[in-house]
């Protein structure tokens, strides 16, 4: 009798990189975990991260799974990657990296010289989409490479994400997938191609369409294991890679979340809800929906940029007693910071949070910031904790209805997940919010999964994606809203959590006009 067969989904995502090995029925059968530093700053504000230290990282990776199981590599049928969104990479002639990569996080800004030229620029200004645009400009990575490191730009032959940089390393063929392409590119997001010859995004940046990688569909083959990635990852040389998708998105295909009535939320360091649909449906008006890891498929998103980063932040400021007891009870801090919550009434009573710590470009705007309303004597650090996770409750809310709206479809059921769903209080809290049972599927490696669902269907693993998602997808917990808590939330949110970026928007722009912040 034949072994199961597996396939090998590689993460890497911010925080760390992840070998994980699934099989077909969607179940983690081994895991390799390494910790990566998600970036380093030379100057303020800057993020970046050396490419070959992701490679680096996915080896050590891999060596650690092997290390995990008595699992033989030969039972592994392919391979696939699934990585964070909007990092970018510069490589020359010959595939090797011209400078670190600018990793998402990364917020400086190109000069905007002047309006586009020609019939576009008129057109943007008729249509009033100077401002957009110029955001767009600004914060083209591409743009701010070329004015200020000339000399760079003029060796790049190949500009890609780090999604199709590990596709390289594996394959050795300038590839990737239609369903990574979520960044600051001449990307048609409608078609889910690179914008044709007359689209306006040529004139944004100096990219050429001759620096970019050959996409292919998701559960598409990319290309098969080279020697060298094999003796890298431990795996039969020549084995197949399968494209895959954004972390993002295939965080929404191993949640389940096949349909536009299903909001898929993923509370990690950037928060997030989306649906997923056939048809093309903006969140904001002029803001695309991203490719779904389901072939010819979108996904509807609204992003709180700086999401569960708010949680770590609050961890590293003012969480040193939970780390501390954790450590000496030899449990997760994540179990005492749920006491925290929990020592606290719904509604944190009346601390009110808006969690804009980072400027949007529509809703919220660039002049957009964070505040916390409503402070007495009675409030304390646990307050501000459960006001954070209520704040992103309200603000992710606020998206599921935007996309509502906007899809003309009811979302019915929420899948949580990311590491803040590991929380039973932000789950329950989370279902109080939006007056929805919330569930939490099987497996915390969501991401991972969508990928190996990609894969599963590529290698003929399922015939299809409907079969794959129904046999490797299912509900862990499901959390059910409290009618009491539910019904002073709502209070709440549209009595007070909506009306506060209104009345505080003219004043937010007032300090960025006096600060110059945020840029």
């Amino acid at each position: 009798m034949n072994p199961e067969p597996l396939i090998l989904a590689i993460d890497n995502g911010t925080q760390s990189v992840r070998a994980l090995l699934f099989d077909r029925q969607g179940n983690l059968v081994a895991k390799g975990k390494q910790e990566i530093q998600p970036y380093f700053s030379e100057r303020p504000g800057w993020a970046e991260q050396h490419p070959e230290y992701f490679w680096d990282s996915l080896g050590r990776a891999c060596e650690q799974l092997w290390q995990s199981t008595s699992v033989t590599p030969d039972r592994v049928m392919g391979v696939t990657v699934t990585a964070q969104r909007g990092t970018v990479i510069n490589l020359d002639g010959n595939g090797k990296p011209l400078r670190p990569a600018i990793i998402w996080l990364d917020q400086r800004h190109a000069q905007v010289d002047g309006p586009v030229k020609g019939a576009w620029g008129w057109l943007f200004k008729l249509t009033r989409l100077e401002d957009t645009i110029n955001r767009f400009r600004e914060k083209a990575q591409a743009n701010w490479i070329a004015q200020n490191q000339p000399e760079i730009w003029n060796k790049t032959r190949h500009f890609v994400l780090l999604s199709g940089y590990l596709n390289f390393r594996l394959t050795g063929h300038l590839k990737d997938s239609t369903g990574s392409q979520v960044g600051y590119l001449p990307f048609n997001y409608k078609k889910h191609c690179w914008a044709g010859k007359r689209d306006f995004k040529w004139h944004m940046m100096p990219v050429k369409k001759s620096m970019l990688p050959e996409l292919v569909s998701p559960g598409s083959v990319l290309g098969y294991l080279t020697s060298e990635a094999a003796n890298h990852s431990g795996l039969p040389e020549g084995l197949p890679v399968i494209a895959a998708a954004s972390d993002k998105a295939c965080e929404i295909l191993g949640s389940g979340g096949l349909t536009p009535d299903i909001g898929c939320l993923s509370y990690g360091t950037t928060a997030t809800i989306n649906t997923t649909n056939h048809r093309y449906v903006e969140p904001v008006k002029l803001m695309p929906p991203y490719p779904s890891a389901l072939p010819r498929h979108y996904s509807t998103e609204v992003m709180i940029y700086r999401g569960f980063w708010m949680v770590s932040w609050f961890k590293r400021e003012f969480g040193l007693r939970e780390q501390t007891l954790a450590k000496q009870r030899g449990i997760e801090p994540e179990a005492l910071f749920d006491e925290l919550v929990r020592e606290v009434p719904a509604g944190s009573m009346g601390l009110m949070l808006q969690p804009y710590w980072s400027p949007g470009v529509k809703q919220p705007g660039p002049e957009a910031k964070g505040s916390i309303i409503g402070f007495g004597d009675v409030h304390t650090r646990s307050h501000i904790y459960r006001a954070i996770l209520e704040g992103l409750a309200y603000a992710l809310r606020e998206g599921k209805e935007n996309i509502e709206k906007r899809s003309r479809v009811r979302i019915k059921t929420l899948r949580v997940a990311g590491g803040g769903s590991q929380s039973d209080a932000a789950m329950q809290l989370t279902a109080d919010v939006f007056g929805l049972p919330a569930e939490r599927p099987h497996t915390y490696e969501t991401s991972g999964l969508g990928a190996a669902i990609d894969a599963a269907v590529g290698l003929g693993l399922h015939p299809d994606f409907a079969t794959a998602v129904a046999q490797m997808t299912r509900v862990g917990d499901t959390f059910y809203p409290q009618p009491d808590t539910q019904a002073l939330y709502e209070q709440l949110y549209s009595e007070v959590y909506l009306k506060m970026y209104p009345q505080l928007q003219p004043l937010y722009r007032k300090i960025r006009q006096i600060t110059g912040y945020p840029k």
